[in-house]
């Protein structure tokens, strides 16, 4: 037992630190989602509906089959249904039949509702693939946000390590006499400021490690890392393709976009199939039964009575007589071959009121194809706009970034003079402090402007069919 106890506890060890160990990528954290995500299973469980509802409007077509047993018991005057004959008696029956009806013409509704359903099962695919899309990119900008925090965290830590050289140096200097003790004193509140950011940064970036996570339904942060990959941008604004190129490609893959014009054609059907309630129906009807009565009797025996009945005219005597059967009843087997009957019909229905029902079908369903008109159109500009914003951002964050390059570049010489006066005495703390805060405010700004650059282009880049990728 305490072998088993320990190899338990060995392994759970084992597992639990390889867990802890794994390094997710955005990919696997795409995959994962897609797994495991509920709205999808959700999503997988509504496809599986459409797949159903398309097999049923399929079968449908084909001529229905019921059967019917029925045993009974009556007590009192009745009349037998199959000897016609009243039966005062209980009287046991059993009937049998089976009855099928099919469908010859009923407007073409059942042919369209079989096109109609195979479009529904198409939508509710694209839809399907669209939460994909959603998620993805949801995973996409929350893995982003952890590199951005990351490098946030790195740059406040720096900053402080910087700041901290500086006190050693200055301390060193105040006790030689070459600085006042008010110039540390500065410095030392500087170097709390920046720890104080450095927590601030943790913090954000903790946040950021959670909102992943939980996106991922994955019940802790502890040990989850990701794999923080080399980002590569360039800076040059014709690797941008034109909103109306991105549109023109977004707009024929995109599953939005699909599902939206199916649904215009699923409600086009709908029409149909409501106008084709107007046309009379024809039908094929038959059935087939046996039973069996307990009444049922037949002659098994006859025996006759004579009687004198009278005189002929010559004298001999004339002999009359009664006929007397002796009845059986009839076996349920024999009943049940005789008793068979079969049944065919051919129905024709024509509508000629229905409380208005068929006209307030047919007048709901043009609604519905103005309703997915104006849904498709929407869905369109909602895309369209999209890119639009997209783009744009895409376009200002490379600017930004442009700009933010040059002017960390500058203010990194700039701050090296700065420091080099600072150690020779020829600058004061404060003026010190305000360079080196302008060269990490600098610094945070072209960090948020390169990750707001990537997340843009990749959108871009999904719009035009490319996968989502850091690299």
């Amino acid at each position: 037992m305490k072998k088993i106890l320990f190899l338990f506890i060995f392994i759970s060890i084992f597992t639990s630190g390889a867990y802890t160990q794994q390094v997710w990528t955005l990919q696997n954290c795409i995959d994962y989602a897609l797994t495991n995500n509920i709205q999808i299973k959700q999503q997988q469980l509504a496809e599986q509906l459409a797949k159903i509802n398309l097999v049923q409007s399929k079968l449908s077509v084909l001529p229905s089959l019921n059967g019917g047993v029925s045993h009974a018991y009556n007590f009192g005057q009745t009349i037998d249904m199959y000897t016609n004959q009243f039966a005062t008696n209980t009287v046991q029956s059993d009937n049998f039949y089976l009855s099928t009806n099919f469908t010859v013409f009923n407007g073409f509704q059942l042919l369209n509702g079989i096109k109609q359903s195979k479009i529904d099962l198409q939508t509710s695919r694209y839809d399907l693939e669209k939460m994909m899309n959603d998620i993805s990119l949801n995973i996409s900008i929350a893995y982003l946000q952890i590199l951005y925090s990351i490098e946030i965290f790195n740059n406040a830590k720096n900053q402080v390590a910087v700041t901290q050289q500086q006190i050693e140096r200055t301390k060193k200097l105040v006790e030689v006499g070459t600085v006042t003790k008010g110039t540390l004193l500065t410095l030392e509140s500087q170097a709390a400021l920046e720890e104080l950011e450095v927590v601030t940064t943790q913090n954000n970036l903790d946040l950021a490690y959670l909102t992943l996570t939980q996106m991922l339904d994955l019940s802790s942060t502890e040990g989850f890392q990701i794999d923080i990959p080399l980002l590569t941008i360039s800076a040059d604004s014709a690797t941008l393709n034109s909103t109306a190129t991105i549109f023109t490609y977004a707009s024929n893959v995109q599953p939005e976009i699909k599902s939206a014009e199916l649904k215009l054609k699923s409600a086009e059907l709908g029409l149909a199939i409501a106008r084709g309630m107007r046309s009379p129906s024809i039908s094929l009807r038959g059935s087939m039964g046996t039973g069996y009565s307990g009444a049922s009797q037949r002659i098994k025996d006859v025996s006759y009575d004579y009687y004198p009945g009278g005189f002929t005219n010559t004298g001999d005597s004339v002999f009359l007589f009664n006929r007397i059967p002796t009845y059986e009843d009839i076996p349920f087997n024999d009943q049940i071959k005789e008793n068979k009957n079969q049944s065919i019909s051919f129905n024709l229905a024509i509508p000629l009121f229905n409380n208005w029902q068929v006209n307030a079908s047919v007048s709901k369903a043009k609604i519905a194809i103005k309703s997915a008109t104006y849904t498709l159109q929407t869905t369109k500009n909602t895309l369209y706009k999209t890119i639009q914003q997209a783009y744009a951002d895409a376009a200002a964050a490379l600017n930004k970034y442009k700009s933010s390059k040059k002017s960390v570049e500058a203010l990194k010489e700039s701050f090296k003079y700065t420091e080099q006066k600072f150690d020779v005495g020829m600058l004061n703390t404060t003026e010190y402090n305000d360079a080196k805060n302008k060269l990490s405010e600098a610094e945070s700004n072209l960090l948020q402007a390169k990750y707001e650059y990537v997340f843009r282009l990749k959108v871009l880049d999904f719009y035009m069919g490319k996968p989502i990728e850091l690299k």
